[in-house]
Formats: structure tokens, sequence, C-alpha cells
């Protein structure tokens, strides 16, 4: 295991640490409330819409606009009342992911983890912690994200939280850690032996302790300026206020996994939107009509109407389904247990394999009407179809159908955990 250890936290001839550093964080405005956060996002959409595409093309980082993003409060929404924040319900958050997704699917993407770290929170942190950590966001700081693992076949994790005489300190590397090249703090999750059964921690790491290195190693063909890199812990000093107990609200029934979910759901719809918005003018201005249809523009095809109202009705669908599993992942937040838990996740699970198939139709029938004019790629506009396919595959839709067709045929409650 020290081997294992010692060979995941050590750079690789290949890589490079990235050193950039966040501004320091700074306070940010208390939005009043639901709409007036909605609206923030619809403000912060258009801006980043005008430079999207040069982003993708060019894989320019986008720094100024995370930095844009936090100080609009948005970052704060989730932040309950009681601790100074907005409290917005989750079909809110939903809705600002799509919003801020349909402009630029990365953007969008980037704080879902904060959020899913401030869930965590709610759900399993102390009152000290929550004040504390509450505080941080409403200062300014912005969480990324250190969960997952790659290299095996199997889930299990082997990033290790290590108390000794020495102190308490994490060791391990995760990939694919979204937003954690902006970020203040890493929520990192790690695992602890106790009385000889695993148990999981989420602890809030600063980016700058001793022995944490960033590796900007994301590779993917899309969502590429999401920051989701590689973090490395070389036996990383941690303290223990820093360290959130996460396995009971595994084992108990919480909204952690609904809510992650839905905002899963609001990339997908964002970019599905983003995909349609762009498909109309190219259809109208762009496009030619197929010498069978007999027409003189493309924005006449009566096939081509066909298919752009299909897309429109798929979208509108998915929007519907997000705004009612939002009800429920509130319901499910309000008072947890067995039966609130299952119906939010099988509400969320709909929402997702909606907006999956939505979005990726929305984005293959941009490039399919637009005729091969729409594949130049100065106009970048497949990176809808990249950025959607490659958020898509976060988690295989063909298991939301399993488990949605189980709870209502059988009653069969899904399990619980991120993917649901």
């Amino acid at each position: 295991m020290e081997t294992d250890i010692a060979a995941a936290t050590a750079l690789q001839p290949h890589e490079s640490a990235f050193t950039e550093a966040p501004e320091p964080p700074r306070p940010v405005p208390i939005l009043a409330n639901d709409a007036a956060a909605l609206a923030a996002a619809r403000t912060l959409a258009r801006e980043f819409a005008e430079s999207a595409a040069a982003r993708d093309l060019n894989r320019i980082l986008p720094v100024a606009e995370v930095e844009r993003f936090t100080a609009s409060g948005l970052w704060a929404i989730t932040v309950p009342r009681e601790y100074g924040g907005t409290g917005v319900t989750a079909a809110t958050v939903a809705q600002v992911t799509a919003i801020i997704a349909a402009a630029d699917g990365s953007l969008g993407q980037i704080p879902q983890n904060h959020f899913y770290a401030l869930e965590v929170l709610r759900n399993g942190g102390t009152e000290a912690q929550k004040r504390a950590l509450y505080r941080r966001v409403l200062a300014g700081e912005r969480f990324g994200n250190a969960l997952a693992e790659i290299g095996r076949r199997d889930h299990v994790r082997r990033t290790r939280l290590v108390r000794d005489p020495a102190g308490w300190h994490v060791e391990g590397r995760k990939y694919y850690c979204t937003g954690s090249l902006f970020a203040h703090r890493i929520p990192t999750m790690a695992n602890a032996l106790e009385d000889g059964r695993e148990v999981a921690y989420l602890v809030f790491i600063p980016r700058d302790a001793p022995g944490v290195t960033l590796v900007d190693d994301w590779d993917g063909f899309g969502q590429r300026v999401t920051g989701s890199g590689s973090v490395l812990f070389d036996r990383v000093r941690v303290e223990p206020d820093w360290v959130v107990p996460f396995q009971a609200s595994l084992d108990r029934p919480t909204a952690i996994g609904p809510f992650a979910q839905i905002l899963h759901a609001g990339i997908d719809l964002g970019i599905g939107r983003g995909a349609f918005d762009a498909t109309l003018p190219f259809v109208r201005e762009r496009a030619r009509p197929w010498i069978d249809a007999n027409v003189e523009r493309a924005s006449e095809d009566p096939l081509t109407l066909h298919a752009l109202g299909d897309v429109r009705v798929r979208l509108a669908a998915a929007d519907a389904l997000v705004e009612r599993a939002g009800r429920f992942v509130d319901a499910a937040q309000d008072a947890p247990d067995a039966d609130s838990v299952a119906a939010a996740s099988v509400a969320v699970a709909e929402a997702r394999a909606a907006s999956h198939r939505a979005g990726l139709l929305a984005a293959n029938k941009l490039l399919e009407l637009g005729g091969t004019s729409a594949t130049d790629r100065a106009e970048a506009l497949d990176r809808y179809w990249r950025n959607v396919r490659t958020h898509t595959l976060h988690d295989p839709v063909r298991w939301k159908y399993h488990w949605i067709g189980a709870y209502h045929l059988s009653g069969r409650r899904p399990p619980r955990h991120g993917a649901l």
C-alpha cells in the first residue's frame, strides 16, 4: 500500500504542476431570492457566450470568467438563509446551471462540485464547521473537488485519511477534479479504516497546503476548460475541523445524491438549449435546403421544421422534468427518509434521462440541419456535441432507465449514492 501511495502522489515524467493561483477571495453580494439568482445568471450568460467559442477552440482556461461568476454572488446561492445565504431551491440551482451551460458548457459545470460539497456539509458537518465554511463561501471562496479516482476497474477509494501521533494527513491521487484549478479549497474524498471498516470523509483542503499538487492534464475532447485535471496529495497535513463526516450521509437517507444529479441534468439541458439557439439562426441564414424539398430556403424545408419541432419538444419536456424533480429534491432535503429520498432519486433520474437525450439530440441536429458548412472549424459549432457527449458520460443513462422501471414496477428503491 505504501508503494502504491508513493507512486500515486508523484508527478509522472510527462506531467508538470499547475502553479497559477486564483485571486484572493473577496466578499460576494447576497442575492435576494431565486428570481434574483436567475436574473444574475442570465446577465452573466450573455457575457460568457460572446467568447465561449474562442475559449473552446484555443483551450483558454476561463480564469477571469470564473472570477466574475463568483463576484456575481451565484456561488453562494445554496448557503442556507440561516447562515447568511440566499438558500435557493434545487430547481433554481439547476436552472442557473442550465442558463450558464447554454452559454458555455464548461462554465456551467465548474461550480457543480462546489454546490455538491456544500450539500455534504449541510448534511454531515458540525455546527462549527457549517458556520466556518459557509462564512468562507460568503467571503468569496470557491471549492473545487477531488472525488474520483482512475487506474483500476473497481470503485474502491484508495486516497487515505491517516491519523497518527504526528497529526492527521491525506495521501493519494484524484482525477476528474473539475473546478480545482480555480478553487481556493479542494474538498477531497478520503477513507479511514475504523474498527475494521472503511469510513468516508470529505476533507476541505486549502489548495496551497504543503504537499498539494495540481496537474492540468484533462485532455477530453469536450468540456475542455473545466479545469478537470488531477490533484496529488503527498502526506498533506490536515486540521480536524476540515474533516466532514460523509459515511453517515451514505448510511442514512439524505438528498445528497439527487441534489448532485439534478445539477448534472441542468448541464445537459443547458448545452442542449445552447445548441438549439445556435441552430435557429444558422438554418435561417446559412443552411441550404435539400433539392427534393423544392423550396428556396432551408427554413421552409418541411423535414427541417419537423426536426426542429422535435428538438424543441424534447428540450421543453426535459426542462419541465427538471423543475418537477427540483420539488422532490426540496422535499427530501426538508424531510429526508427512505421514501422521500427514493422518490427524489427517481424523479431526478427521469430528468437526467430526458436531459441526456434532449441535449444530444439538439447538438446532433445543429450539425445535421446546418449541413457541411456547420462543420467549419472557425464556427466551433461542434463544441455543443463534444461538450454534451463528454458530460453525458458522467454516469450511464441506461441505469437511470433501469431504476426508474424498477421503482415504478415493483417499488424497489434505488441505491443511495451520488450517481442517482
